[in-house]
């Protein structure tokens, strides 16, 4: 098992495909783009399932969510998840995307095993959406999300970010649309993981901002931290349910105690936390003819090492070297 100094159990992977992506959201990289990674540095399809199998069979993972940079650009995707979807034991496979293609693929990664989809969508403006993402693409991610929910990826979660001056006001009516059209709704605080390194504490929308806005219109009830166990999320009861709305505070109120995750890059680093600006290889291992035995061993020790928290509360936390593109989210 992945297992740490401080008794957490990583049973939760996730993987990203690809730095690349096809949206130049402000909070996560720059209008030009980013220098992606070569090719040779990418591991290989194979490479990529036989970590997952590794993860799954000697290391207890149980859970794998497929991310990027935008996962759905990654040409082998559907390939990747049918492969990983026949391990045994079977992990529950997720995907992380920001929409743009989900409505040509949904069904084919319904089919190659694919349980459900995380969709990013931070505004019902499309003006707005032009201004936060770089790309006038809003149709497109409401297309992919309609296709993945007559696929049957259920549940269908969509996550949102606020922005200060840009898309601050919409939270009453991001859930009021999601809850109408079967999504669940997650918010998600700001993170300083954008390669400008502009993010400041200071003017953040904060998890009490987003719920006060959220109460305006609504009443939350908790749904408390028995049915959260190890999720990100906080979640409520909207109106008493059955609809339920998320906050993932991972700045003003982290949940590292709980954190069940192991991370492995695009070019098969191993990272303990989004945050952590130490990475272990496991690419060289895999392409120096290491056994399966040896490559999980450089895995738990990477794991063991895994830090108490994600130090943003500290004075002297640094943003990691990597954006969030070749982190995987």
């Amino acid at each position: 098992m992945l297992l740490d100094t401080y008794g957490r159990v990583a049973t939760d992977l996730r993987v990203s495909l690809t730095d690349r992506c096809n949206l130049r959201c402000t909070y996560c990289m720059p209008e030009e783009g980013l220098q992606w990674l070569a090719r040779p540095e990418l591991l290989t399809d194979d490479e990529i399932v036989r970590l997952v199998r590794i993860a799954v069979t000697l290391l207890g993972v149980r859970e794998v969510r497929f991310t990027g940079g935008e996962p759905l650009l990654r040409p082998g995707l559907v390939g990747i998840v049918e492969r990983c979807a026949a391990l045994e034991p079977r992990p529950r496979l997720s995907l992380t995307t920001n929409g743009i293609g989900l409505e040509r693929t949904a069904a084919a990664l319904r089919e190659a095993g694919l349980d459900r989809v995380n969709v990013s969508l931070d505004t019902l403006d499309p003006g707005v959406f032009e201004r936060m993402t770089r790309r006038r693409r809003h149709a497109d991610v409401l297309r992919g999300l309609a296709a993945a929910r007559a696929a049957g990826l259920a549940p269908v979660k969509v996550n949102a970010v606020l922005m200060p001056g840009l898309n601050d006001t919409e939270a009453p009516d991001l859930l009021s649309w999601a809850m109408e059209h079967g999504y669940e709704l997650r918010f998600i605080e700001q993170m300083p993981l954008d390669p400008q390194h502009g993010w400041r504490r200071e003017g953040m929308i904060t998890a009490g901002d987003i719920l006060a806005s959220l109460r305006t219109r609504f009443s939350l009830t908790p749904e408390g931290e028995d049915e959260r166990g190890s999720a990100p999320a906080e979640r409520w009861l909207v109106d008493g349910g059955p609809h339920r709305v998320g906050v993932i505070a991972s700045v003003t109120r982290p949940f590292c105690r709980a954190c069940d995750r192991t991370r492995l890059t695009a070019d098969g680093q191993v990272r303990t936390c989004l945050f952590a600006r130490e990475e272990s290889d496991l690419r060289g291992a895999l392409r120096s003819g290491a056994r399966d035995a040896e490559i999980a061993e450089l895995w738990k020790t990477a794991m063991w090492g895994k830090k108490a928290g994600s130090g943003l509360d500290d004075p002297a936390f640094l943003q990691p070297d990597r954006p969030m593109s070749a982190i995987g989210g």
